[in-house]
């Protein structure tokens, strides 16, 4: 990634295992992208846990209380699905409730490919490095995939940031 275009796509987010990247879609989601970019920008994703997290599906986190309720201050997203893109390993979407219009800050990171959710979920990225990171997070207990003591985003930041 040599542009500066394509350097603001770019996420990093550290986790306990290391380092992983997330290149936004903004051609395909460009609210959900803006408001990744803008709450790590602003340092909203960092110390969040990964509050739900089910093995051979996938990661959930963006939510300060850890309780899969909260998100940020800002307003909910419009449902931005598409057909172009599916959720296969890798593919980070946006977390919402049985509302399309309700995804705010919350965001899943996929273990597997999960064709059910194409066209009903917002995805907004995608993980082009570090995903045996990803693979290393603390799973969670029974079908909500809540999990004690959770691992947490140690920092969040678009790579266009100083030091990020």
């Amino acid at each position: 990634m040599s542009t500066e275009a394509d350097k603001n796509d770019l996420i990093y987010m550290d986790v306990p295992e290391g380092r992983v990247v997330i290149r936004l879609r903004p051609d395909i989601a460009p609210l959900a992208a803006e408001r990744i970019r803008t709450l790590s920008a602003e340092g909203f994703y960092d110390n969040v846990p990964f509050h739900r997290v089910i093995s051979g599906f996938m990661a959930q986190a963006g939510d300060p209380t850890g309780t899969g309720s909260g998100g940020s201050e800002l307003p909910d997203l419009k449902a931005e699905f598409t057909r172009e893109a599916k959720f296969l390993r890798g593919t980070v979407g946006m977390a919402r409730t049985s509302d399309p219009n309700s995804a705010n800050s919350q965001f899943f990171i996929m273990f597997e490919p999960s064709p059910h959710l194409d066209g009903q979920y917002t995805i907004v990225g995608d993980v082009v490095e570090g995903m045996e990171h990803i693979d290393k997070i603390k799973r969670g207990a029974g079908g909500s995939g809540m999990v004690r003591e959770p691992d947490r985003i140690a920092r969040m930041r678009p790579a266009t940031a100083e030091n990020a």
